[in-house]
């Protein structure tokens, strides 16, 4: 169906945000039928969007059927790079409903901000479509919970783009984990200690000659343009993004969860999906700029049995561990320490038994991407599956953002999407208001 049937089948409920970049792209997928190819658009394809536009191009059974950007500048630049690269030229588009429309369309991919990462990908689901969504899940807790309950509803494959998930040495240092070198497993931490810049305090100005900014804006609220509000740096800001947290600990907190797991299951215990409680502090210790997110952060998640804490500085370039961002995990009989490209094992005493440093850097988004291809056409859970490890993952950075803005130690209740305790936390469990015309569905309304 075109826009204007997708308005009125769903009450004009939806809009679009992204922002657009991108190199040569190259020129694979040829030697497939049409009929075998997987259809796909791309919706936001500046800056990871872009890298993401290059990588699934790069696949055989791919077909860029659709480009998607609200920056027209970008949109015409990706179009003739992807042609260049030797395809026929795709379709494009300042709207991402005409994709979520397109029944020829197998799958999305979102490279668009934290704001706009839900409403998309739960019509697509609705739609019957496949989706690939850039971390975290979504903008907030309510979101989060809505995109898994659509993925599970409408049986979709749905692939978060914590990459790691996919990395071989990620899988390796599971494994050991699993045979149970570690012994009792109780703790897991993950940091970010990589230091940033200023972002200043810039004046609002008019939005570049091609963007349509009502659009980028979608159901944020109405303010005038400001360029740290736009291209990157959009997710420093309430409105759009969720911090440092959610852009780069959102990685780091998914090694710990994962590899705690892990150990708990080597234990015959289980992790819950959710803490019992969280509970942050922190706040704008060190830039005096137009940043709205802490550049420093403690977040301590309680589930009952073990506890995961995480730590954020970005001001600070110090290691732990010897890696500027990463994580680790403790037991009684030893450590294990993950971080972007290797991973290390020691023993009780602090002797070190494993060290997969010197590997190959391979590319883990590709290969991740391929994962998510293979899963579409096997149907099975890909390897960071929305409902079952994006989500509990991007959870934990939505709950630890939600108890810093509240000040309060947080406990979250599924079952009925609210929180324990002082009414005053339910305002950050998601927006107070979507502009018009845009909502979130409701969980009924799937």
């Amino acid at each position: 169906m075109r826009r204007r049937t997708f308005l009125e089948k769903t009450g004009g409920l939806l809009g679009l945000s992204m922002a657009g970049g991108f190199p040569q792209i190259c020129a694979a997928g040829r030697s497939l039928p049409p009929s075998e190819r997987i259809r796909v658009a791309v919706i936001g394809v500046n800056g990871r969007g872009n890298n993401l536009l290059r990588t699934f191009a790069s696949k055989q059974e791919v077909e860029i059927a659709s480009i998607c950007d609200v920056d027209s500048r970008v949109l015409n630049r990706r179009i003739a790079e992807t042609k260049k690269g030797g395809r026929h030229a795709p379709s494009g588009s300042g709207d991402f409903r005409e994709a979520v429309d397109d029944k020829s369309l197998d799958a999305i991919v979102l490279g668009t901000p934290d704001h706009w990462h839900a409403i998309p990908t739960i019509y697509a689901c609705m739609a019957g479509k496949d989706v690939y969504t850039e971390k975290p899940d979504s903008h907030n807790i309510l979101e989060s919970c809505t995109m898994a309950a659509a993925a599970r509803k409408h049986k979709r494959v749905v692939q978060m783009g914590t990459q790691a998930r996919s990395a071989p040495h990620m899988k390796e240092a599971n494994q050991y984990i699993a045979g149970g070198a570690l012994g009792k497993v109780r703790y897991a931490t993950a940091w970010e200690s990589m230091k940033q810049g200023s972002l200043g305090h810039p004046a609002d100005s008019k939005p570049p000659a091609g963007v349509d900014y009502d659009m980028w804006l979608g159901p944020a609220p109405k303010r005038p343009f400001n360029r740290l509000r736009f291209h990157g740096n959009w997710r420093w800001f309430f409105d759009y993004g969720t911090g440092d947290v959610g852009n780069d600990g959102v990685h780091r907190i998914d090694y710990a969860r994962w590899a705690l797991q892990t150990g708990l299951e080597a234990q015959g215990e289980k992790l819950p999906d959710l803490p019992r409680s969280v509970s942050a502090t922190g706040g704008k210790f060190y830039f005096n700029d137009a940043q709205e997110w802490p550049d420093t952060l403690m977040a301590n998640f309680d589930y009952g049995n073990c506890l995961l804490t995480y730590q954020m500085r970005i001001w600070s370039p110090y290691k732990l561990h010897d890696e500027a961002e990463g994580a680790a995990v403790y037991g009684d009989k030893g450590y294990v320490i993950l971080a972007n490209g290797r991973w290390r094992a020691y023993r009780e005493g602090g002797a070190l038994v494993k060290d997969s440093s010197g590997g190959s850097n391979l590319d883990q988004t590709s290969i991740h991407v391929q994962d998510f291809l293979d899963c579409i056409k096997s149907r099975e859970k890909p390897a960071a599956d929305l409902a079952t490890v994006g989500h509990p993952s991007s959870m934990l950075c939505h709950l630890a953002n939600a108890s810093w803005r509240s000040g309060l130690t947080l406990k979250f209740d599924p079952a009925t999407t609210s929180f324990e305790g002082d009414r005053k936390a339910h305002r950050y469990l998601g927006r107070t208001e979507y502009r018009a015309p845009w909502k979130l569905p409701k969980l009924t309304e799937l």
